[in-house]
């Protein structure tokens, strides 16, 4: 949030679980939930998108029916201190990283990356590996989601052909 966000109040928190949990949830619906009129829900749900709090709405859907049938969380170390601006312009040029990160410990950045099969995980890891200051990668395959409702298990966008 920037210097001119207004002041995030529990009538906010309420709407913004309210979205998180059903995302096309009435305003109306809502509104009875709070104590607000769809009106005013939608007014605060508007000044939550220009202020940056909330930064979209996506259907989130199984991966499998996309086309990502393999999922792995990839380590990657680099030579000396890549800059996280270099770091991102990488993983915008691989579809498969589905979030990416820079992370504390002995790895540089964490990849959350999905293929249709293992050969595509195969290529796409050394596609990654082939960046000039990537020094090594450590991968670990997903085998099964423990929590499938998260954000995690689900996919935005579907597999390249």
């Amino acid at each position: 949030m920037n210097s001119r966000t207004p002041a995030f109040d529990e009538l906010d928190r309420r709407i913004i679980t309210a979205l998180m949990a059903n995302a096309r949830t009435s305003f109306a619906e809502i509104g009875a939930d709070v104590g607000l009129s769809a009106t005013a829900v939608k007014r605060r749900v508007d000044r939550l998108r220009e202020t940056g709090v909330i930064t979209g709405f996506t259907a989130t859907v199984k991966p499998a029916a996309l086309g990502w049938r393999t999922e792995a969380y990839v380590e990657v170390y680099c030579e000396g201190a890549a800059p996280p601006r270099r770091l991102a312009e990488v993983v915008r040029n691989h579809p498969e990283i589905a979030a990416a990160m820079t992370v504390t410990g002995g790895a540089d950045a964490l990849l959350h990356v999905r293929a249709r099969d293992v050969e595509h995980f195969e290529e796409v890891l050394e596609r990654i590996r082939a960046e000039p200051f990537i020094r090594k990668t450590i991968s670990v395959m997903v085998l099964s989601h423990l929590l499938p409702e998260s954000p995690e298990a689900g996919a935005t966008h579907a597999a390249p052909e």
